[in-house]
């Protein structure tokens, strides 16, 4: 007998649960969504992670805060496909007077494939590209990071500011030097940004609205 003619067509496994306990974390976490949130198939949120109002999780995203924590994500923000957020146990960036690993603020796009570890700060309206990196950063509002892009070594980003395909920028001077957003990238950004935002409830719909217990949709 064939089972699987009998399952849902758009049945989908994610992963949401707390962390571990260890030497460095001796506390378990658990992740709050909220209820609005779309998780996609495959993907993984552990540990203290905030999920703000309408945020879209593509699949195969990763946000695992099991060493550096705790992670936010704000509202209407985005991960794409295979992005991976991690933070180091022993940095963090303070915002509005508390720390954290990541702060990801609203209206924020991570496209396919980045990579945000922590500690890093991203500010909100900011465009993360394509297989880009963003560690050990402060990135101000508004930021286009293109493609490939490297952002580290304790740098502070002003908003603004674009940062060319594969650019390596690990010095403060760099990142100073960087130039304004031309305007096709920040049309580009601004388009994947209301993408996004329809994603996020059709998502939901077409997988079913009734919720478990942790808030998300199930069909």
């Amino acid at each position: 007998m064939n089972t699987m003619s009998n399952a849902p067509q758009n049945a989908f496994v994610h992963y949401i649960g707390p962390s571990p306990v260890t030497s460095f974390q001796p506390k378990s976490m658990y992740p709050a969504i909220d209820p609005t949130v779309f998780v996609g198939p495959f993907s993984s949120v552990i540990g203290d992670v905030t999920i703000k109002p309408h945020v879209f999780i593509a699949p195969h995203a990763s946000i695992r805060a099991d060493e550096g924590s705790p992670f936010y994500i704000g509202e209407r923000a985005s991960l794409q496909d295979g992005v991976i957020l991690h933070g180091l146990y022993d940095e963090r960036v303070e915002v509005k007077g508390r720390h954290y690993s990541i702060y990801i603020d609203r209206d924020v796009s991570i496209t396919h494939g980045a990579i945000v570890h922590g500690p890093a700060y991203i500010g909100e309206r900011s465009f993360v590209g394509f297989q880009s990196l963003v560690f050990q950063a402060i990135v101000g509002s508004n930021v286009y990071i293109s493609s490939n892009a490297v952002v580290t070594g304790h740098i502070v980003v002003d908003s603004h500011r674009f940062v060319p395909p594969g650019a390596v920028i690990d010095t403060q001077q760099k990142a100073d030097e960087l130039p304004p957003i031309p305007r096709n990238a920040d049309e580009f950004a601004a388009a994947v940004r209301a993408v996004n935002r329809e994603f996020t409830s059709s998502y939901t719909l077409l997988f079913g609205n009734r919720r478990c217990s942790c808030g998300l949709a199930c069909s």
